[in-house]
């Protein structure tokens, strides 16, 4: 059964970390490149950071750059999302998405199965 699972997400004070998870199974990873998203209460679902299916080339939204890192382990058919300095704004639901292509995009045409998303919530 194809699937796409987030984990990792929780409740952390403004300027914590969390690490989020991506777990593939019922497909290989290794021919898709995976996307982060993130939906906050009240707006429209937004691309967060992408990796490539070699994980050579990544990007992300200049909201969260130099506090996030996207990698992957293709031998755990996995995809991670490290992210530091949290601020409240952060909070959101956090998906990921698969693309059957070698690029990624921080867009969501494309991405054509989807996890259903982990809570990160940042608060004092």
């Amino acid at each position: 059964q194809l699937q796409l699972v987030e984990s990792g997400g929780g409740l952390v004070q403004p300027g914590g970390s969390l690490r989020l998870s991506c777990a593939a199974s019922g497909f290989t990873l290794d021919y898709y490149s995976i996307g982060w998203f993130r939906q906050a209460p009240g707006k429209e679902r937004e691309g967060v950071s992408c990796i490539s299916s070699s994980g050579g080339t990544t990007h992300y939204a200049d909201s969260v750059k130099g506090r996030f890192t996207i990698s992957r382990d293709n031998a755990k058919n996995t995809v991670y999302l490290q992210m530091n300095s949290l601020k409240p704004e952060d909070t959101a639901v956090y998906y990921c998405a698969r693309r059957a292509h070698r690029y990624c995009s921080p867009y969501e045409p494309g991405y054509d199965y989807w996890g259903r998303g982990t809570q990160v919530t940042v608060s004092s």
